[in-house]
């Protein structure tokens, strides 16, 4: 709080006084392990992967979801080759909002990372997923690649220098 003091004519005081308001902290202090920033890099990565093929995803087929209900197989409408259908073109439209290919809102592309994010965690869990998700941060790769190059200089100087050393005679 700050005061300004001013005399105004007959030593009348006059005092002003501004009050600023602190921001309301969370009160709600719970841990979580990833950020909602980390949340959509994971889902950066593992669309990006599966764009370019770095991953496969193994989505479950109709003979699979048929299995919940053995007696759809033997009608001629079989119901699990709808659901199927509706499995994948649930994740397309997930996608296309998440890379905005799809008008959405704020709330519906926050929903849509955290949606693909779930089925990153599924997948993931249900072993569907063959492949390496690679990371998107160029840097990180390539000072990896700086680094395993410059190992496997050294380990080419050692064995060279190893190679052209003279062998010395033993008697």
């Amino acid at each position: 709080m700050e005061k300004d003091n001013r005399e105004i004519g007959d030593n009348k005081k006059v005092i002003k006084v501004r009050i600023r308001k602190k921001k309301e902290e969370n009160t709600d202090k719970t841990a979580v392990l990833f950020s909602q920033e980390d949340i959509k890099r994971f889902v950066t990565e593992f669309v990006s992967s599966w764009i370019r093929g770095d991953i496969t995803i193994r989505f479950p087929t109709a003979a699979e979801l048929s299995k919940k209900n053995p007696l759809a197989v033997a009608f001629p409408t079989d119901p699990s080759v709808k659901e199927e259908l509706k499995i994948k073109e649930h994740y397309i439209n997930l996608l296309s909002i998440c890379v905005g290919i799809k008008a959405a809102t704020l709330e519906e592309q926050e929903k849509a990372i955290t949606d693909v994010f779930k089925i990153l965690l599924m997948f993931r869990s249900a072993n569907r997923i063959e492949g390496k998700i690679i990371s998107n941060d160029l840097e990180k790769r390539v000072v990896a690649l700086e680094e395993k190059i410059q190992i496997t200089n050294k380990l080419v100087e050692q064995i060279t220098g190893f190679l052209s050393k003279e062998k010395k005679e033993t008697p």
